[in-house]
Order: structure tokens, then C-alpha cells, then sequence
């Protein structure tokens, strides 16, 4: 069933939602919505709240121009509470922070590893035409798989010449395409990891 919020749940109309990172997954702020605010952030692709304080809508960005872009948009099993999740421009707080609680807004590289699967992931469920991860994988197991060969070809050749910055963009389009498949088969790149980590474990 699909959740939708349910405004109606508190006297003024409000509900709390939390800002999300898209890529770090770090929390960045906390406000309130309620109906107008939330149809406007889903039309206009970015978050727009309620101020308590003002009594009035407000576009975060309308002054420091740090817009928080929106992504996806979800909400818990109350249909009272709503996560949102942004790529930011620039520091959400208006002290200058990243982030509303002082911390610095980065992510590891297997953070940024989840979210270009989640991305493949949305690529495929929705089935996006114009979607080159969507039109490989219609290909079907064996496509995707061929593409990962020629990749790593490619990476090989590139390795043994001396132009560092075409390695490692063929090694970029080699994960990436790893990722692919590993979607394509209904796993992750955990899984992978899952398995090194018993390797490792059964060695020491």
C-alpha cells in the first residue's frame, strides 16, 4: 500500500520532516510541513516548509540561495512524520554548517557505493526508456555480463600505458558496470564484501 501523509493527524496541520542527505545519508535538518508546503516541494523539485515562527511558507535557499534539491520523499508507518532526502546546495543551517547540528556533511566511499546502486536500482524498477541501465539490462544477463568483459578489457589495456587519469576512468566504468550485474542478479555489492570479510576472517 502506499503511504501518503496524513496532515489531518495534528490540530495545526503540521508534521515534523527530516532532511536527508542523498549521497551521505547525514541528517541535515529538521522542519515542518504541512499540505501547501509539501505539494509545492513535490511540484517544483525543491523543499519548501511551514515557519511556526513567521506563520508562512518558506522556500529553504529563498534567501542564502543554499537550496536543498529533492530526490525522494517518503514517509513512516503513522503517515506522521516525512523523510526527505536532498542533494543540498551548499550548508543547510544558516550558521554555515553543513549541517543544523554542526557536523560535517561527508560519507565514505561505500556510502557513495549504495547510493549508485540505489540509483541502478530506480533505473530498472522504473523502467525509463531512455535509461541506459534500464536498456542493458533488457538485454538480458548475458549483455550485461559481455559489457563487464569488454570493460575490464579495456581497464587491462589501460594499465599498461602511462595516462593515470584514462586508467582510472576506465576503471570507474568497470565497478560501475559491476554494479550492473550485480543488480541484474538480484545482489549487492555486500554481498561481494560479505565474502571477502569470511575469506579474511578464516585467515586470521
Amino acid at each position: 500500500m502506499t503511504r501518503i501523509p496524513n496532515f489531518s493527524k495534528n490540530p495545526d496541520g503540521l508534521l515534523p520532516v527530516i532532511i536527508q542527505d542523498a549521497v551521505t545519508k547525514i541528517v541535515l535538518m529538521q522542519g515542518y510541513m504541512n499540505r501547501e508546503a509539501h505539494q509545492k516541494t513535490i511540484d517544483e523539485r525543491r523543499v519548501w516548509f511551514y515557519s511556526r515562527s513567521k506563520k508562512r511558507l518558506w522556500l529553504k535557499g529563498e534567501q542564502s540561495e543554499n537550496y536543498l534539491n529533492l530526490v525522494t520523499i517518503s514517509y513512516d508507518c503513522d503517515q506522521d512524520s516525512i523523510l526527505i532526502q536532498v542533494n543540498p546546495e551548499g550548508p543547510t543551517c544558516h550558521l554555515g554548517t553543513d549541517t543544523c547540528w554542526g557536523e560535517p556533511n561527508t560519507s565514505t566511499s561505500l556510502d557513495f557505493l549504495k547510493t549508485i546502486e540505489e540509483v541502478i536500482e530506480e533505473r530498472i524498477s522504473t523502467e525509463n526508456k531512455e535509461s541506459y541501465v534500464f536498456s542493458l539490462v533488457q538485454k538480458g544477463i548475458n549483455k550485461v555480463a559481455q559489457k563487464v568483459g569488454e570493460e575490464a578489457v579495456e581497464l587491462v589495456i589501460e594499465s599498461i600505458d602511462n595516462n593515470e587519469q584514462a586508467f582510472l576512468q576506465e576503471s570507474a566504468d568497470l565497478l560501475f558496470h559491476y554494479l550492473v550485474l550485480l543488480k541484474a542478479k538480484g545482489l549487492s555489492i555486500h554481498d561481494s564484501l560479505a565474502v571477502l570479510e569470511k575469506r579474511h576472517q578464516n585467515r586470521t
